[in-house]
Parts: structure tokens; C-alpha cells; sequence
């Protein structure tokens, strides 16, 4: 079933359970009200004969008295103690079924009985009468309400036509309004189809206008798209730079392998040790680049960050030692704190702290400074090299991947233009920041920015 066809039925439904509720109220109040006030005007009737009565002498219950406030279809009895009719009069002979009764305090009843033409309501009232604080007998007041039951007739006409021209209105409302909603729904539909058939990622068309939720349905679904674009973007560069990235190395090692392969090796001017020695070192180049595919791969997907608090002096330590021993350079650390705890992957941070440090020691001859401190709510680590510098041109793609600004250069020392990319994702991920500063000739300054975790 659709869900036009669904909200259609149970706003219906509903609608209708509603107004079936109203109309059993207003029916029954209805009734209730009418017949109190039939019996507020008998016992006004019945108690104003009591008084004329009282006041002739000898209590003479004559039927001239009685007829004056006779109505058509009704009788008037007087009952003494015993049950017995003293007086009566009546002009309706279908009332005379109605036994007397005597009662001691006032009481009223509503009987229906049934005739040709239908039900009919008799509302029959007693009241006492009394004489020197003794009650002596009964004055009993029946009445056909003849125009209760037409009333009744009309009212419950007018309701039912009242609830049917309300569940016809609902359903052409509740279709309207279905038509409505669903309208940008069909519309996402169609274009998730579209995107389905097609392969082509595509957005909607948002009315800025209405402010609901499925304005912010369609919003969220664009930003949806807009990121898997991104994706795709970056799949395809990602693919494309790997591409053209391998294709030398790979290059190089069939043109050397098939040197190795001909029968004249000895009369060439290139050893054999020489060709495996180069296949050799650009298969390594491979290994290299391929784990930092991986490496940037693995860093632009935030679920892969495991974030705890470390001590980031402890874990600049660490790396200074492993970078020392592997390059046997010097390092110098400072720092105006011994201790700042920040909320990170510790994994991560290294990671991020060896690429920094390795192009630094790639790139200069002489001594690293490497300084922490606290600025802000910040922990800062600026890490400075002086030697060759980048020049101001390349600054602004150093972030690309596969950028290198010294392509010669980077070849001689194996860089494959991905690391700082990592970097990049890395402290995106950890809420922080890297910039880089730096003069051409005078060196070049790296600057991490992590938010400090403050313990409670």
C-alpha cells in the first residue's frame, strides 16, 4: 500500500472515530437536557396544582382545577395511600395502561412504548402531597413527548449528514495533503533512481522556503551526495597519481629485466650487477610508495583513529630517539612544559611527527629544533630545519599528493610526494592543524596544533 494511500485512510479513520465520539456527546447530551428540562416544567406544573389545591377548604380535588392544566396527550392523577385513584383526568386513552403508584417523595420516570407509527417516550412525575407534615397522597403527571422524539429524528439526521460530508472532506483533504508530502519525496525518489540507472551522482532540487523536515531531509541527502562526489574525486586523482606514479618505476624494471634477458649481456657497456642493482632499488621505490598509498588511504578514514590521552612530550621522546639512532643527526628538543596531555591517537601522532622530521632531516644538513609548548587551549609543536627552504610558488600544493617541490631531489631520497597529505588527514582527524612556513635558502618551519585534554 502507498503511503499517500496510508496517511489518506488513517486520517480518516481517525477523523471519523473523532467525530462518531462527538456526536454520541452531543446526542446523549442532547437527550439528557431536553428531558430535565420536560421535567423541571411537570414538576413546576405538578407542585403549582398542589398549592391551589391547599387552598380550598376541605382539599376538594375537582376535575375543573385538574383539566385547566391538562395538555394534549397527558393525564393528571390525584393517588391517595393506598395506591387508589381519587381523581384523574386524561386525553389519551393509550396512557391509561400506566398503573398508579404512590410515593412518598418526588420521583420521575421515562418509559418508551411502542405504537404503530413508532417508539414514543412517556415521562411520568410524581410528587407528594402533604397536609400537617404527613404525607396523604400522590399527584401523578404523565406526558407524551411527542416532540422530543422528532427533535431526536432531526438531530441524529444532521449528524450523520454533518459525518459524512466530513469523512468525504477528509478524504479529499488527506489526499490532498498526502499529494503534498510526497511530493519531494517522489522527487528524491526519482532522482535516487535516476542515480541508480545513470551512475552519475545528482542533487536535488531544495525549496528554500519551507523550513520542514524534509527540507532538511533533502539538505542532508545533497550534503550526501556532495561528499560521495568528493570521494569519487578523489578516488579517480588517487587512481590516476598511483597510476602515473608506478608506471616509471615499472618502466624501469622491464626495460632492465629484458637487458638481463638477452643473449648479449657481456658485450653491453651495463653489468649485470648493475641491472639488478637498479631493479632492485626502484622495486624498493615501489614498496615504498605503495605502503604510503596505504598510509593515506588508511588516514583519510576518521574510524581508524583510536583517540585516548597521551602525553605528547613522552611521545616526542620516543620519536627523537628512533630518528637519532636511524639518522645519526642531531635534534634538539625544548619545551616550557614537561608534560602536555592531548586527546589522540598515539599511533598517529607519531606517524605524523616521523614524516615531519624525516623531510626536515632529508631536506638540511645541520641540527633540528624541535620546540612544544602551550598557547591557548592549544599544545603547539614547531618543528624547524634550515636548510634549502621551499620555494613561495610551491607552498600553496605542498599539501597535494605526489607534490614535490624538488622532484630531483625528492627522487634521490625516495620521497613519493604523500606524506605530508597523511599529515594533513591525520591532524584533521585530531581536531588540529599543520601549517608550514618557510624562506627559500633559510629553511623551513612545520607547525602542529593539537587540542589540550585537561584532565579532571
Amino acid at each position: 500500500m502507498k503511503i499517500t494511500t496510508k496517511i489518506n485512510l488513517y486520517t480518516t479513520a481517525w477523523l471519523l472515530a473523532i467525530l462518531l465520539l462527538i456526536n454520541g456527546v452531543v446526542f446523549f447530551s442532547f437527550m439528557k437536557i431536553t428531558v430535565n428540562m420536560e421535567e423541571q416544567a411537570v414538576h413546576q406544573k405538578a407542585h403549582s396544582i398542589i398549592q391551589v389545591l391547599n387552598k380550598k377548604p376541605g382539599h376538594v380535588y375537582s376535575d375543573e382545577i385538574l383539566t385547566s392544566y391538562l395538555t394534549n396527550h397527558s393525564f393528571i392523577r390525584i393517588i391517595d395511600a393506598e395506591s387508589k385513584v381519587i381523581n384523574q383526568v386524561r386525553n389519551d386513552k393509550h396512557l391509561n395502561k400506566f398503573k398508579p403508584h404512590f410515593s412518598k417523595k418526588t420521583e420521575s420516570n421515562l418509559h418508551i412504548i411502542h405504537e404503530e407509527q413508532g417508539e414514543e417516550q412517556i415521562l411520568i412525575v410524581r410528587v407528594p402531597i402533604t397536609s400537617q407534615g404527613k404525607v396523604t397522597g400522590t399527584i401523578e403527571i404523565g406526558e407524551r413527548l411527542l416532540g422530543l422524539e422528532m427533535r431526536k429524528d432531526i438531530l441524529l439526521s444532521i449528524l450523520t449528514f454533518c459525518t459524512v460530508i466530513a469523512v468525504l472532506l477528509s478524504l479529499l483533504g488527506g489526499r490532498w495533503l498526502s499529494n503534498v508530502i510526497m511530493k519531494p519525496i517522489s522527487s528524491m525518489i526519482k532522482t535516487m533512481e535516476n542515480i541508480e540507472q545513470s551512475g552519475v551522482p545528482q542533487q536535488l532540487v531544495i525549496n528554500t522556503e519551507k523550513k520542514d523536515e524534509l527540507q532538511k531531509m533533502a539538505t542532508t541527502f545533497n550534503r550526501m551526495i556532495v561528499r560521495l562526489q568528493e570521494n569519487l574525486e578523489k578516488q579517480k586523482q588517487f587512481i590516476s597519481d598511483a597510476s602515473h606514479e608506478l608506471r616509471t618505476p615499472l618502466t624501469v624494471i622491464k626495460s632492465y629485466a629484458n637487458f638481463l634477458r638477452r643473449s648479449d649481456v657481456k658485450d653491453h657497456r651495463l653489468s649485470k650487477e648493475e641491472a639488478a642493482e637498479t631493479i632492485y632499488s626502484e622495486a624498493t621505490r615501489m614498496q615504498n610508495m605503495t605502503q604510503s598509498f596505504l598510509a593515506l588511504a588508511t588516514s583519510e578514514i576518521e574510524k581508524n583513529v583510536h583517540l585516548k590521552p597521551i602525553d605528547l612530550g613522552a611521545a616526542c621522546y620516543q620519536v627523537l630517539e628512533q630518528m637519532k639512532e636511524v639518522y645519526q643527526r642531531d635534534i634538539t628538543f625544548q619545551h616550557d612544559q614537561q608534560t602536555l596531555f592531548i586527546l589522540a591517537d598515539e599511533a598517529a601522532v607519531k606517524q605524523v611527527l616521523i614524516i615531519v622530521l624525516d623531510n626536515a632531516l632529508k631536506y638540511s644538513m645541520s641540527t633540528i629544533d624541535l620546540k612544544m609548548m602551550k598557547k591557548d587551549n592549544y599544545a603547539l609543536l614547531t618543528i624547524q630545519d634550515y636548510g634549502t627552504g621551499i620555494p613561495s610558488s610551491d607552498l600553496e600544493h605542498i599539501f597535494e599528493r605526489f607534490y614535490r617541490a624538488d622532484k630531483a631531489r625528492s627522487r634521490e631520497t625516495g620521497g613519493t610526494g604523500l606524506g605530508l597529505s597523511i599529515a594533513k588527514n591525520i591532524m584533521k582527524h585530531h581536531n588540529g592543524n599543520i601549517s608550514i612556513h618557510s624562506e627559500e635558502g633559510k629553511g623551513t618551519e612545520v607547525e602542529l596544533k593539537f587540542p589540550i585534554w585537561e584532565m579532571d
